[in-house]
């Protein structure tokens, strides 16, 4: 039997190495440029900040979310009076379309949701009587049209119907007349005290919460582009109820949902801004007061990075005032009576007048992501005070080339 030479064996097992190298990922090395950005970990991420740019198309051809399909704006305005339709969600196909509503017996921001086809033909109520609705901006299709989704919590217990006294009650010798039921029958369904993510198939049917974190109230969600998770929003009870006592828009933890139930924190701070996905589904971006956050969203050992902003912004709020105020300087030229346009006022603070928070994130393309500042004022009327539209271009750190 033939035997292999040292040499040999030192050979194979350079080779083996080599190769074991050749095989690893393109996140792994190091000697190799990611072709695109959805391989390149959150934390492996470089940024150009361009502020004060104009906002990004999605934002300005945006649909008004209060439109209304016309054949079922007709159908309540006609025959459901007593309901107020505040929203139709068309399915991405266009076949379906989720009628948001207020009915007369839900009480205070509560709402229901039927299901209506194209033509406008009412087809069944979606969600069950001991449950009621929240957040009607957040009532949506899955991606590929095949779920929907809405925020739901246990409805408050009606007030049950009083036994009628001895003298009007029913001669026991009469066989009962059957009571005609208008209402679906729908499966028994968990319902929780505070607000859960729901999700059914595309025909109503198979509803199930998604998340069931009793106390916790989720607020908010997105789909992922390609539909294999959900990121949203989520405070304690107590959190909100400070934030309402103090007039502050919700805030709440980024969370990761995966369609089998599970779930992945993502941050333990609390956000204002809505977390956006990026359109290759790989990444999502939300922002804590100056800073964006960037989270893996698929990677099997996920990494973040967290922007830092605050230098650039200031030196940018402080150009961005001048400016305001050399326009709304009254000309030489200009006579007495003309009126100078609103200019930043005075701030007491060091800080410029536009110098505000991230309130809002806008992800087009891999590269490009677009977020605005503003200062969100909630008394006596919700405004918004300076908002302006800055730029990230994103792309991957310089790679050790051998």
């Amino acid at each position: 039997m033939s035997r292999r030479t040292p040499t040999s064996c030192v050979f194979t097992i350079l080779a083996t190495l080599v190769i074991a190298a050749g095989c690893k990922s393109v996140v792994q090395r190091q000697d190799v440029r990611p072709r695109v950005l959805r391989d390149v970990p959150s934390q492996n991420l470089a940024y150009r900040l361009t502020p004060d740019t104009t906002p990004p198309t999605t934002t300005i051809e945006a649909d008004d979310p209060l439109d209304k399909v016309e054949t079922i704006a007709t159908d309540f305005s006609t025959k459901r009076t007593d309901d107020a339709l505040l929203r139709t969600v068309k399915s991405p196909d266009g076949r379906r379309v989720l009628a948001v509503y207020a009915a007369a017996d839900e009480p205070g921001a509560a709402f229901r949701i039927d299901l209506y086809n194209a033509e406008g033909q009412f087809l069944r109520n979606v969600v069950p009587p001991d449950l009621s609705c929240y957040f009607p901006e957040t009532v949506s299709w899955s991606p590929d049209g095949n779920s929907i989704n809405f925020i739901a919590r246990k409805r408050a217990a009606a007030n049950p119907t009083p036994t009628p006294p001895p003298d009007v009650l029913p001669d026991p010798s009469l066989s009962p007349l059957p009571s005609p039921s208008v209402a679906p029958f729908f499966a028994p369904v968990a319902s929780f005290t505070t607000e859960q993510i729901y999700i059914s198939n595309r025909d109503g049917y198979d509803l199930k919460p998604l998340t069931a974190r009793e106390g916790l109230i989720y607020f908010y969600f997105a789909w992922a582009p390609d539909g294999h998770a959900l990121v949203a929003l989520a405070c304690k009870e107590d959190e909100w109820s400070e934030r309402e006592r103090q007039s502050k828009t919700p805030a709440g933890r980024p969370r990761l949902l995966m369609l089998d139930g599970s779930e992945r924190l993502l941050d333990d701070g609390l956000t204002e801004a809505l977390p956006v996905w990026s359109p290759d589904a790989s990444k999502v971006a939300t922002a804590f007061n100056t800073d964006v956050a960037i989270y893996d969203a698929t990677s099997k050992t996920p990494t973040q990075a967290r922007i830092a902003l605050r230098e650039g912004l200031l030196s940018a709020s402080v150009a961005y005032d001048e400016a305001a105020a050399r326009k709304a300087a009254p000309s030489p030229s200009a006579s007495p009576a003309a009126s100078p346009s609103p200019s930043p006022s005075p701030s007491s603070s060091r800080e410029p007048a536009s110098f505000n928070p991230i309130i809002r994130l806008e992800w087009p393309s891999p590269e490009r992501l677009y977020f605005q500042t503003a200062y969100v004022r909630l008394r006596p009327i919700e405004a918004f005070t300076f908002p302006r539209w800055h730029l990230l271009n994103l792309s991957a750190q310089a790679a050790i080339l051998k």
